[in-house]
């Protein structure tokens, strides 16, 4: 297939690149900065000559938006929206106009558009979406805003040959360095990995590869199409998230923090506690109605296999390319 990959420069982006590119894929990247040869510029907002490889591609994958990870200034909510809604419809704008558009437009929005929630679990159908709960900080509800207009500028895209997906992704876990899991577990082994604000919050999430399994069983299947939950079966609350997560790194303790210590963190590291502290109990309704199987259901198990490659790539970085050849050699 000939797939394009709008924002493809970011950690889902680079996974989905790799992935699609091993199982032998012609793979575009559209980005800002390009600097390979399968690299192409483009400012998120504008038409230009990027458009050409939206005409005739099989399957355009929109990734682009500012990242969430950053203190929620008005300045940077604004970033954050105008990046997703322009890139969105500049994409649609695109496909619009091509000769020959591609057969799925899969368009990246987030588990953040439902309610913070600890009771019942939201999938498709029964979830509820998010912008007027009690008890939470009011600008929580310009998150759930921005994916809500997010998912309507796709559904407005004049696209009729061209099936649409609208993405929910929860978190997104790989061993990749300066994802989320990255930091989750630096906290885990320096001892600070313990429940935030009592722990109670849901955390749902997503292990790497059945992220890449879904968006692939989506590509393949003609039948679906709207709003899909990318989220592991087995959301669970905070505190045993990262009790399991400690499990599997072989720490036995990590020190709890209180709301305002989880406000002293955000900050220094640049970030908002809305990322920490909104219950997600996301469930994936559609992808198992569609018979989509999880390789990794249960957080136990994907958090030993996360572990255990991430520290597998660190031995690698450690090593050098002389030290991974040396070790890769075989023994007499």
């Amino acid at each position: 297939m000939k797939v394009v990959l709008p924002g493809g420069t970011g950690q889902v982006g680079a996974l989905l690149d790799r992935a699609l590119t091993a199982a032998g894929h012609e793979v575009t990247v559209l980005t800002r900065r390009p600097r390979r040869p399968r690299e192409i510029g483009w400012d998120g907002a504008t038409p230009g000559a990027w458009a050409a490889a939206v005409d005739g591609s099989d399957v355009v994958i929109n990734l682009a938006g500012r990242s969430v990870s950053c203190r929620y200034t008005a300045e940077n909510l604004r970033a954050m929206r105008d990046s997703r809604l322009d890139s969105t419809r500049v994409v649609g704008a695109a496909i619009a106009a091509a000769a020959r558009p591609p057969r799925v437009w899969l368009q990246m929005s987030t588990a953040t558009i439902y309610a913070h929630r600890f009771d019942a679990a939201h999938d498709e159908a029964t979830g509820v979406l998010g912008g007027a709960e009690a008890g939470v900080p009011d600008y929580w509800a310009y998150s759930v805003d921005i994916a809500k207009d997010w998912e309507r500028a796709q559904a407005a895209a004049d696209t009729p040959a061209t099936r649409k997906v609208a993405l929910r992704s929860a978190m997104v876990m790989s061993p990749d360095r300066g994802g989320v899991f990255d930091v989750l577990l630096r906290l885990a082994r320096l001892g600070l990995g313990g429940p935030v604000a009592g722990g109670a919050q849901f955390v749902s999430w997503i292990h790497d590869g059945d992220f890449v399994r879904a968006v692939e069983f989506l590509i393949a299947r003609d039948d679906v199409e709207g709003p899909v939950n990318l989220a592991s079966p087995g959301p669970l609350p905070h505190r045993d998230f990262m009790r399991a997560l400690r499990a599997a790194r072989g720490v036995p303790v990590g020190l709890p923090a209180t709301r305002w210590m989880a406000e002293l963190g955000a900050f220094a590291l640049r970030t908002d506690t809305e990322l920490l502290l909104k219950s997600r109990r996301v469930v994936p309704g559609r992808l198992r109605a569609a018979g989509f199987d999880f390789a990794h259901p249960e957080w136990e198990g994907a958090a030993v296999d996360l572990v255990r490659r991430a520290a597998a790539r660190r031995t690698e970085r450690r090593a050098g390319p002389r030290g991974a050849q040396a070790a890769a050699r075989p023994r007499r």
